[in-house]
């Protein structure tokens, strides 16, 4: 098993564990008390637990910015990724903090989790840490998270562990570097290959985990990503109910699954290298680096944030320093004439029959319900994505009427609306939202809910301000950006439901 990364486990439960009740009482009697946010909560654990050694705190300036320029900490150690406590609330950076004060870090403003002693204080160059750790295209979601949600100061110093964060879910499947490199130990597992996911797995995933495992004599640890990760990516709920079932199909005594509370950033290559030593520190000697590991796709041009080697080159040009082995990922494609899956380097396509079932084309097939073959997918595991991921007849929808834009009443078309919705019949809830709301967080947050349960919602008015980010929300009117346009001619309110009911049956959400 590896040394951690910088010689030594950072687990600063352990090591203040014999401090805690008087961390505990010193938290109560601090001035100033700074609420984590759901990012900064994923790394304090990390940094807690060991998971982020040889770490023992957020970085001051000093360590920030030798990392956003070389990806090394002052001392020479390769650290690819700036931890950072970033600070959006400007009467907390004017409320008398200064360096030295020691300061409460709390999750929900209710759970003491640690004491910083604050190092630093400091407005760093955000447009350098773009550029630098990101590569500097502005649709970079971690370039949009640097610049339209993290805080314009940053705080660094050492942590005082009093708790890690609380979860209520998965207990058991939530072990620390120690806990694991335990589990490590009690199995005799002394080669461990690590394999890093934001996805669920299907049958391509497990050959490829299989196959790595075999090649380097090593037992699987599956270590899917449970904090944040890209927008859009499916709940970890899902995830961890395919992934429980995955693991069952893996020879016996060959896998074991165990979650890891990372805030992912995205950023490719640096990412890569970043996910390798966290792994190095749970005990992996084993890595497995994908194609276009960690990376968040095209921007809107179509262009690649990375390219599809960047992350596996720089792992592997520090090899040797992080005395951990790199695997690449082999693309594995299925063969049905022989019923099985190879890697698609060795087969000869021209003269053998191929097939794969890309992200879209499944995501395509879970929206419509249309069938998924096993070869592809286990059984177990497609039932559970099609729990959270009903195609379109039990999805919700949300129609926003455009008052401006009609030419009838919104409260007669919204009560026609709802008529025929209920005489269509069905499972589906339907509701009439005509409240009017001055907060717009909590519209878009309701509409999100009951969206998300399968409603059918009809607003009486404009939420065109917060529809951004929400799906299947539509918008009625006569605009030329409305979602369901209403011409000229549709001058009564039995028109307008006509067009709006075609609509909702050319988009799947009706079926006569």
């Amino acid at each position: 098993m590896p040394a951690p990364h910088g010689g030594k486990l950072q687990d600063l439960v352990a090591r203040d564990l014999p401090r805690h009740d008087a961390l505990l009482e010193e938290s109560t009697k601090l001035t100033h008390q700074w609420v984590l946010t759901e990012r900064q909560i994923c790394d304090i654990e990390l940094i807690l637990n060991g998971g982020f050694s040889p770490l023992n705190g957020f970085l001051n300036q000093a360590d920030y910015d030798s990392v956003v320029s070389t990806s090394r900490l002052v001392d020479g150690t390769l650290w690819p990724m700036p931890i950072t406590l970033d600070i959006n609330d400007e009467s907390f950076i004017k409320s008398g903090i200064q360096t030295g004060e020691r300061i409460v870090l709390s999750q929900d403003g209710e759970i003491p989790i640690a004491i910083l002693t604050i190092g630093d204080i400091w407005q760093p160059n955000k447009s350098l840490e773009a550029a630098n750790v990101f590569r500097g295209d502005p649709e970079h979601p971690a370039i949009r998270y640097l610049n339209e949600q993290a805080g314009d100061w940053y705080i660094g110093g050492s942590l005082e562990c009093i708790q890690l964060p609380v979860h209520y879910d998965y207990p058991g499947a939530r072990r620390t570097p120690a806990q694991l490199r335990a589990e490590f130990d009690s199995r005799h597992w002394d080669r461990v290959v690590a394999f890093q996911t934001r996805n669920p797995m299907h049958r391509a995933h497990r050959e490829l985990t299989v196959r790595a495992a075999r090649e380097t004599n090593a037992k699987i640890l599956i270590h899917p990503v449970v904090g944040l990760t890209k927008p859009g990516d499916i709940d970890h709920h899902t995830r961890v109910r395919a992934y429980n079932e995955i693991v069952k199909r893996y020879p016996a005594g060959m896998a074991l699954v165990s979650l890891l509370p990372l805030a992912m950033r995205m950023a490719g290559d640096r990412e890569a290298l970043w996910h390798a030593i966290i792994r190095k520190n749970y005990g992996a000697t084993h890595f497995i680096v994908g194609r276009d590991h960690a990376g968040p796709g095209k921007n809107s041009k179509g262009v690649d944030f990375y390219g599809p080697y960047d992350a596996q080159e720089l792992v592997e040009s520090h090899r040797d320093e992080l005395q951990i082995t790199v695997v690449p990922f082999r693309m594995v494609t299925y063969l049905p004439d022989e019923d099985r899956y190879a890697p698609i380097d060795t087969v000869d396509t021209s003269v053998t029959r191929t097939l794969n079932i890309s992200g879209t084309e499944l995501r395509r097939r879970l929206k419509v319900g249309a069938s998924i073959p096993e070869w592809f997918s286990y059984p177990e595991v497609v039932k559970i994505l099609r729990e959270s991921n009903p195609p379109r007849p039990k999805q919700g929808f949300a129609l926003s009427l455009l008052p401006e834009n009609l030419n009838v009443s919104t409260r007669q078309l919204s009560t026609a609306l709802l008529s025929i919705f209920l005489q269509f019949g069905g499972e589906r809830y339907y509701k009439v939202l005509d409240r009017q709301f001055g907060n717009n967080d909590i519209l878009r947050e309701l509409i999100n809910d009951f969206v998300q349960a399968g409603s059918g919602l009809i607003i009486p008015s404009d939420v065109t301000e917060v529809k951004g980010g929400l799906t299947n929300v539509y918008t009625v009117g006569n605009s030329d950006d409305a979602d369901i346009k209403v011409s000229g001619t549709d001058s009564s309110v039995f028109d307008i439901v006509q067009r709006v009911v075609l609509f909702l049956e050319d988009n799947g959400y009706i079926n006569f």
